[in-house]
């Protein structure tokens, strides 16, 4: 269940806190297979498991830009901020890959408010999203995203 704000502005007073967690999804050789067409990254530990189970991996994982897309998947999941008019996609900080996707796994995102600012018009909210597969300590994506909110007027 997503944590709710009734409006940008209390995203300021919520600094520090941690927002929650979104389901689990597996990631499908199907799904590698997609980014990688759209990508035309195909690179063989990517896509060709045959190959990439005698790799450094034992068989096949996701693309590190297909784990950090997938923050665009999970945040709404996990947080909602309503009486807006709009909210934008405003860019991103500290990308990081500690650990691989490998096929088959299933991973979900925890988000943290890091940082919310007013801007002209609306709120910027900096949320640090951790992607992990099930079960792993280590996170497979951290990333810190910027998003604009502007209310209704």
């Amino acid at each position: 269940m997503a944590t709710v704000f009734e409006s940008p502005r209390e995203l300021l007073d919520n600094v520090g806190k941690h927002l929650g967690y979104s389901d689990f999804l597996e990631i499908t050789q199907e799904r590698i297979n997609l980014f990688a067409d759209a990508t035309g990254d195909h690179q063989w530990i990517h896509v060709d498991p045959e190959r990439a189970a005698s790799g450094p991996f034992g068989k096949p994982i996701a693309h590190g830009y297909l784990t950090l897309s997938l923050a665009s998947y999970f945040l709404p999941r996990i947080v909602e901020v309503r009486n807006i008019s709009m909210g934008v996609n405003y860019g991103m900080d500290k990308v990081r890959f500690p650990a691989p996707v490998p096929v088959g796994s299933k991973i979900r995102a925890g988000a943290e408010l890091v940082k919310a600012e007013e801007v002209k018009g609306g709120v910027q909210a900096t949320i640090r999203v951790s992607i992990t597969i099930e079960g792993a300590e280590r996170p497979s994506c951290v990333v810190d995203t910027i998003s604009r909110y502007f209310p209704k007027e």
